[in-house]
């Protein structure tokens, strides 16, 4: 009895020490590019604790023993007073690993032994909101961010919550404004919008407004492009005339100058400026007679004849000279074919 009694004690021992030994995961949180500190949970540094090891991947990286300077397998890592093993480098998404720290007390007992996962998150994007009235219709997205939730509110009222990047809802009312938020383990944004949507009635009158508006531009840019094709086109004109008139002055400049009759000489010469008469035709004067031969050869010789100057009168010398006699005028009923003898 004695033997089995000290044998159910021993195997209730060691069950217990086994289930002592058994340890949870812990899980730190680290920012992606930043650095990260693995505390210890439910650790608080006394007298009696004699050395902390932090090993990774079966590698120790740091060491803490009292009376003795730390051990750091680089200068990346860094123990801190309490413990904590300090990573100082940025981290990236390679960076996720398990840490396993070790506490021993002065008398090289194991005082805690736990395992840490280190996970590397990245922090979440302000959510943008839009929406779409026809459709009634509100869209939240988040643009950047690893592992985090979205959700979205209207006032205090959750209507729906998504591990995704973007989330439609149709909405029924428009009583309040709706909220966007988006968390992860390493960060939190949100964002509040107040949607304002025009009723039916007022978006035709609207539409019908604005269509208006455009058409009445483009009937003014048309008048507008008119207006400006005619005065072209004046100005085409006026400029073609100008170059006509150019044209024939240059010609005229070209043949020369015509003679321009005095007035005088017009007075003097009324003839002069008759049209000469066509071939055939014999000029009278109207109301008179054409003079008889003889008298026309009379008045010829007459007006050939030079009247003496007074110059010629003083240059003569000697006696005068004689006269010629003049012969009486033949009666105005004699036949006009008959010719006076010449005169001596």
């Amino acid at each position: 009895m004695k033997c089995k009694f000290l044998g159910s004690f021993f195997l209730l021992f060691s069950l217990s020490g086994k289930g002592a030994d058994c340890r949870d995961n812990e899980t730190i949180w680290g920012v992606l590019g930043h650095g990260v500190t693995l505390n210890i949970p439910n650790f608080q540094m006394t007298d009696d604790i004699d050395e902390v090891r932090w090993v990774r991947r079966g590698t120790l990286v740091a060491e803490f023993k009292r009376k003795k300077p730390p051990f750091l397998i680089s200068e990346t890592y860094e123990v801190l007073a309490n413990g904590s093993l300090k990573i100082k480098k940025p981290m990236m998404r390679n960076d996720s690993d398990t840490y396993n720290v070790m506490v021993y007390d002065t008398n090289g007992m194991t005082r805690l032994e736990k395992d840490l996962d280190v996970r590397i998150l990245e922090r979440v994007s302000k959510p943008v909101i839009h929406w779409e009235c026809p459709n009634t219709t509100l869209t939240c997205a988040v643009l950047q961010g690893t592992d985090f939730e979205l959700k979205l509110y209207q006032g205090e009222t959750l209507l729906n919550s998504l591990p995704q990047k973007n989330m439609s809802y149709q909405w029924t009312n428009l009583s309040a404004p709706f909220k966007c938020e988006a968390i992860n383990a390493v960060s939190k944004e949100s964002k509040t919008e107040v949607v304002n949507c025009p009723e039916k009635g007022l978006s035709l009158y609207v539409t019908v407004g604005v269509g208006a508006g455009g058409l009445l531009l483009v009937l003014l840019v048309a008048l507008f492009i008119f207006c400006i094709c005619k005065r072209r086109k004046r100005n085409r004109r006026r400029k073609d005339e100008e170059l006509e008139i150019k044209a024939s002055r240059t010609s005229t400049v070209e043949r020369g100058p015509k003679p321009h009759s005095t007035p005088a000489a017009a007075a003097q010469n009324p003839v002069a400026l008759q049209a000469p008469p066509p071939p055939g035709h014999h000029l009278q004067t109207p109301g008179h007679r054409p003079l008889p031969p003889s008298h026309r050869t009379r008045e010829h010789q007459q007006k050939k004849r030079p009247p003496p100057s007074g110059t010629q009168i003083h240059q003569q010398k000697g006696p005068p000279l004689p006269r010629p006699r003049v012969q009486p005028k033949p009666p105005c009923g004699s036949g006009d074919g008959v010719s006076l003898p010449p005169p001596n």
